[in-house]
């Protein structure tokens, strides 16, 4: 057995090497061999517990990504509403509401309707927001109904009802104060209600107010000033509609719903920021009707006259949960 073994040694050694031909165009080693090297360096890199310099960059940027999405969840559920997250939320859901925003605002009144999302969460959190950004596609909506025979008759929005800055804060100037006033809670819990409803209510109001107008203007058969009642053509300032008005009451009254739903409001309150809601449109109606467009008074705009209607629907939706309703639960 040893002596095969040996003669099997010799023979072995006297055998040529296999040999495989070589192909001139690859002078330098293939890239498949660059390819292993380098591979092979990386896993002995990351055997050593130190990454690569590409690697580490990577890394890093995948860390700090996920340390921002990390930050922003926690802010998303955080329960007391902060500054710090209501900016994040805020930003979130601008991002993903962006074709809605652009539908119905300008670039400078998407601005100012981020303020007032963030001054909103931060004083009402998640429930205070989703009641603005209700009130907010349905005043849209009712905006875009017949919009091109509004555009006709001369009664439409102007830039097919994409409204800037001086609309969204002549729709909210009360609503903000209310929230500004919670925020610093002012008067003290004992207020804290009182302001949140004054927040609601001008909501309501100019909900209202919208749809009532864009309906009117779409769907009024006849229109009537609200001093004289004398009919007038549908769109002039002061100017009211049966269709129109029914259809603000509606428009109020599924808003309060929501805030009451939400939490925002008893039942009672919402039933309260509806009838406050009429009171201040009848009063912005006449206010139209007898100032609007008027001598001496070309200062008053419909900015203006809206600031005066919402504020009119909190400070008597206040009024009436103070002197009436607290009342009458007693």
């Amino acid at each position: 057995m040893v002596s095969i073994s040996a003669t099997l040694l010799l023979n072995s050694t006297s055998l040529s090497p296999l040999s495989f031909p070589r192909f001139s165009g690859f002078s330098s080693p293939s890239p498949f061999a660059r390819s292993h090297r380098f591979s092979h360096r990386n896993l002995e890199s990351f055997s050593n517990g130190t990454p690569s310099r590409s690697d580490g960059g990577a890394m890093s940027a995948a860390t700090s990504m996920q340390g921002a999405v990390t930050e922003a969840m926690r802010l998303i559920q955080t329960a007391s509403p902060t500054w710090k997250s209501a900016v994040a939320n805020n930003l979130l859901i601008f991002v993903l509401g962006s074709p809605l925003l652009v539908a119905g605002l300008s670039a400078s009144g998407i601005a100012a309707a981020f303020l007032l999302g963030t001054l909103t969460w931060r004083a009402y959190g998640s429930a205070g927001f989703l009641l603005v950004a209700a009130y907010f596609v349905i005043g849209t909506a009712a905006t875009k109904v017949k919009m091109s025979e509004k555009e006709a008759e001369g009664v439409a929005e102007k830039k097919k009802g994409r409204r800037g800055p001086r609309s969204v804060i002549g729709s909210s100037a009360a609503g903000c104060v209310c929230a500004f006033l919670s925020i610093y809670q002012v008067g003290g819990s004992a207020f804290s209600q009182l302001f949140r409803l004054g927040f609601v209510s001008s909501f309501c109001t100019k909900v209202s107010d919208t749809v009532s107008s864009e309906i009117g203007k779409a769907y009024g058969k006849t229109t009537y000033l609200a001093t004289t009642f004398k009919i007038v053509p549908r769109g002039t300032e002061g100017a009211m509609s049966v269709e129109g008005t029914l259809a603000g009451l509606l428009a109020s009254f599924f808003l309060a719903s929501v805030g009451c739903f939400l939490g925002q409001i008893t039942p009672p309150e919402a039933a309260v920021c509806v009838l406050a809601s009429q009171i201040a449109n009848l009063g912005e109606s006449i206010i139209g009707a007898s100032f609007q467009d008027k001598e001496g008074f070309k200062w008053l705009n419909n900015d203006v006259v809206n600031v005066i209607n919402i504020s009119l629907g909190s400070i008597v939706a206040i009024l009436m949960q103070q002197f009436i309703l607290q009342n009458w639960v007693k």
